[in-house]
């Protein structure tokens, strides 16, 4: 059985990293219609940046929270970067390519790539494969 730990909250003692402001800002609640569309090189699948700050009504600093969409046969071929990523895995199920071999991911799954971690995504399945990717910093 996996222990629960207690949330301890941001009481550290040290000074916040982003100033505070004055006036507490306003959430800023968007859907996938909202997003900026994004293609990748050589992949035919489809990224929305939800959360990303080229998005004007979710202009985000530190993360970038796009969807991608993959249809089935479709590949995004290996390669790295420095960012941080997690990819939840929300619908479908494929095949991952990391530096040491390949492996099957499904609905449910969550993926942490530390910074310059090769991987790629295949949709080995016959539904369209819809995955969540995290970035911090986010990407370009």
């Amino acid at each position: 059985m996996a222990k629960i730990t207690q949330f301890k909250g941001y009481t550290d003692g040290k000074p916040p990293t982003i100033p505070r402001p004055a006036v507490p800002p306003d959430p800023m609640i968007v859907n996938v219609q909202d997003g900026v569309p994004v293609s990748y090189p050589g992949c035919h699948g489809v990224g929305v940046r939800v959360v990303h700050p080229v998005n004007p009504k979710a202009p985000s600093k530190n993360m970038g929270l796009v969807l991608f969409y993959i249809p089935p046969h479709v590949v995004l071929e290996p390669g790295n970067h420095e960012t941080e990523e997690t990819y939840v895995i929300l619908e479908g199920a494929g095949t991952m390519t990391f530096q040491g071999g390949k492996r099957e991911v499904k609905k449910g799954d969550f993926v942490y790539l530390p910074p310059w971690c090769l991987h790629g995504i295949e949709n080995t399945g016959r539904e369209t494969m819809v995955v969540l990717i995290c970035t911090s910093p986010p990407n370009p």
